[in-house]
């Protein structure tokens, strides 16, 4: 399905962060993985969002590698910073998640519309975690929201998909 991609059903029941942003939302878009590392070390390369986003640099990192190492300084966080030039920091708790919005009022806000994306942390076994994620959409109106409403879950599960993995090697290697 779709909605969801390497996430248990029980998984799904848990309760996000994101999910205290007010109004109602056209789309909840489940993704998981599991990571064999510490949450500390996952929640290091999330803070690498900062700079890059991780998944298929040719199509939107604009041919840049994605930093492959971990950069200093980037887990200096503060509600209200740009995440990957789209988003904004709306809240985090270090080793435990990163949330993030859509920033208003911008074209990526105009052609996505409202995204709220939350990354969970959730230990596992020592040196173990799942990094889930849940993105909430509300589409814009017209238009652009019905070819969002086709296209936004497709995109996002083969964006999403490819960022998760990278995170997983990355950490996985940096947490040996």
């Amino acid at each position: 399905m779709v909605s969801t991609w390497g996430i248990r059903w029980d998984e799904r029941t848990l309760s996000f962060p994101g999910d205290k942003v007010a109004g109602q939302f056209d789309a909840a878009l489940y993704r998981g993985v599991t990571i064999h590392a510490t949450p500390e070390v996952v929640f290091r390369w999330l803070c690498q969002l900062r700079v890059a986003p991780y998944s298929y640099d040719w199509l939107d990192n604009l041919g840049r590698r994605s930093p492959q190492s971990l950069l200093p300084g980037l887990d200096r966080l503060s509600v209200g910073q740009n995440i990957m030039d789209i988003f904004r920091l709306i809240s985090f708790e270090p080793g435990k998640h990163l949330t993030l919005r859509v920033k208003r009022g911008t074209r990526a806000a105009r052609i996505f519309g409202d995204i709220v994306v939350c990354y969970l942390i959730i230990p596992q076994v020592p040196g173990s975690c799942r990094l889930l994620v849940k993105l909430l959409g509300r589409y814009p109106h017209g238009p652009v929201g019905w070819v969002m409403r086709q296209i936004l879950p497709w995109g996002d599960l083969l964006m999403m998909r490819r960022q998760l993995l990278n995170f997983k090697k990355l950490a996985e290697r940096s947490g040996r």
